[in-house]
């Protein structure tokens, strides 16, 4: 199945469940509805939706008129971005889908860290649709609470202004909507009016005090700035196959997140294969298609407030990440069920406009669509206090853990022969029970020198695959132990 016709089956699958507190039908058979951007506004101001045209609240589908498509598409995105209709602006696409051979327009409208107005009214959401709420203080009063508590992406730092921001990255910015639309309301704006528009500059409505906020100094403020801003603020890429115990190569990303995105995707196509791939005609990269997502949902979704690192390790045969979050549920996410929740409403819509992420929802469609078809088996979302993700990756050869180095083994080992194990490795074996640290496996063994165990019974052990690291993504914790593997039992078993 492909990406075109899982997303026809999503919309399908939308309509059968009919309008609710997330979705909502609008006829627009040949102009938009008046009330179009109340309920756009209401979804931002509540935790987002669908938005369907083209099909009547009894959930058939009527379609748009094919000559009017263009048209509501152009009359839609201009009144969003128009602050006199919706303030914030904010910035949507607008997906065509063919559903039972009628046009219906898919408009995915996420959260908003903010609150909005239409036409000067503030509108929320609940399962009658959209309502009014802007003379009923106390309702607005937790709208704004509701928004603080959630979001710390908009925390305002008025010591900070535009000049103190990096005015090449807010160019690089302009540069890539204009190469989108020539005619993006950003590429006339200044870099003030672009801050404002993207909701990166902001006013505290108490105390009215204007600067940039968290999400704007992350893209572009100089990295001092986003260290004394947000210290714990770190990227850590490790690759770790040949040196299970530290690592074979590393990069540690301590700069914006324009520039951190960049990175982690030159770390990926350096490390990772990318094999050939056909779709229909076309040739398809799978490895950037998955990571274009894995890495813009580390960056987006993270939780800034947090100080725990994001790491990235690149393992044989799989990639896991760790992501600092403020989770919705436990566990593993079921895509089947899975409702997407933007962690950063506002960095999310950012990065969707200047096109290094997807439509909040589609991009784990994506992957989760190519993931199995990369590394023969679909990703796993975990959710928790740390986000993790776990994708499996193609391999072309023998596990470099798995293969013993000669001058530590001290035997010749040809290119077909099943390597030989030292006595001091069977001997390891031979005495350990269980989950053991390394200072009981020394006890046993009767060493005192840690560097002789480390190189001449430890390591070995690990690269012949015969004993493993209770906690391989953090080889140097506390609470480390090491137990036999399948293989190091067999072993056992055949002696």
């Amino acid at each position: 199945m492909n990406y075109e016709r899982q997303t026809i089956n999503h919309i399908q699958d939308l309509i059968r469940g009919g309008e609710g507190i997330s979705t909502e039908f609008k006829t627009c058979r040949n102009q938009l509805n008046r009330d179009v951007y109340e309920t756009v506004c209401a979804f931002l101001n509540r935790h987002g939706g669908t938005l369907l045209l083209g099909v009547k609240d009894s959930g058939e589908v009527q379609g748009v008129s094919p000559d009017a498509i263009q048209q509501i598409k152009k009359d839609f995105v201009t009144a969003i971005n128009n602050p006199q209709k919706l303030t914030p602006a904010t910035y949507l696409s607008v997906e065509k889908v063919e559903v039972n051979e009628k046009t219906v327009l898919h408009i995915y409208v996420p959260e908003s860290s903010q609150v909005h107005r239409c036409n000067g009214r503030i509108y929320d959401r609940n399962e009658d649709g959209d309502f009014d709420i802007t003379d009923h203080t106390v309702q607005v009063a937790r709208l704004y609470q509701r928004k603080d508590a959630s979001f710390s992406e908009n925390k305002i730092y008025p010591w900070i202004q535009v000049a103190d921001l990096r005015a090449d990255l807010i160019e690089k910015c302009r540069n890539y909507v204009r190469i989108k639309a020539k005619d993006h309301p950003w590429a006339s704006m200044d870099d003030l009016q672009l801050l404002q528009s993207a909701g990166l500059y902001l006013t505290d409505p108490f105390t009215k005090e204007s600067g940039v906020t968290l999400a704007g100094t992350m893209l572009f403020a100089p990295d001092l700035l986003i260290l004394r801003v947000c210290p714990a603020h770190r990227t850590d890429l490790i690759l770790r196959k040949v040196n299970v115990d530290r690592y074979d190569d590393r990069d540690l990303v301590r700069t914006n997140l324009l520039d951190s995105y960049d990175r982690i995707l030159a770390f990926v196509k350096k490390h990772l294969p990318d094999p050939f791939y056909l779709e229909g005609i076309e040739r398809r990269s799978l490895r950037d298609t998955i990571f274009r997502e894995v890495a813009s949902n580390m960056l987006i979704h993270r939780e800034y407030a947090s100080g725990v690192p994001a790491r990235l390790i690149i393992e044989y045969g799989q990639v896991t990440t760790y992501n600092a979050n403020r989770p919705h549920g436990f566990g593993a996410l079921n895509p089947n069920t899975f409702a997407p929740f933007p962690k950063n409403p506002t960095l999310g819509a950012f990065f969707r406009e200047i096109d290094r992420a997807d439509e909040l929802g589609s991009g784990m469609r994506k992957m989760m669509l190519y993931g199995k078809q990369y590394g023969g088996a679909d990703p796993q979302l975990i959710e928790g206090d740390i986000f993790q993700m776990i994708v499996t990756v193609p391999e072309f050869g023998e596990n470099p853990a798995e293969i013993p180095d000669i001058t530590q083994v001290g035997a010749e080992v040809k290119a077909h022969d099943t390597p030989e194990v030292t006595p001091e490795v069977m001997k390891m074996l031979g005495c350990m029970s269980g989950e053991m640290t390394r200072g009981e496996i020394m006890q046993r063994l009767g060493l005192k020198d840690e560097k002789h165990f480390r190189e001449q019974y430890q390591q070995t052990g690990i690269r012949l695959g015969i004993i493993e690291m209770t906690i391989p993504d953090k080889p140097r914790s506390s609470k480390q132990k090491y137990r036999i593997t399948e293989k190091g039992k067999k072993m056992l078993q055949g002696l």
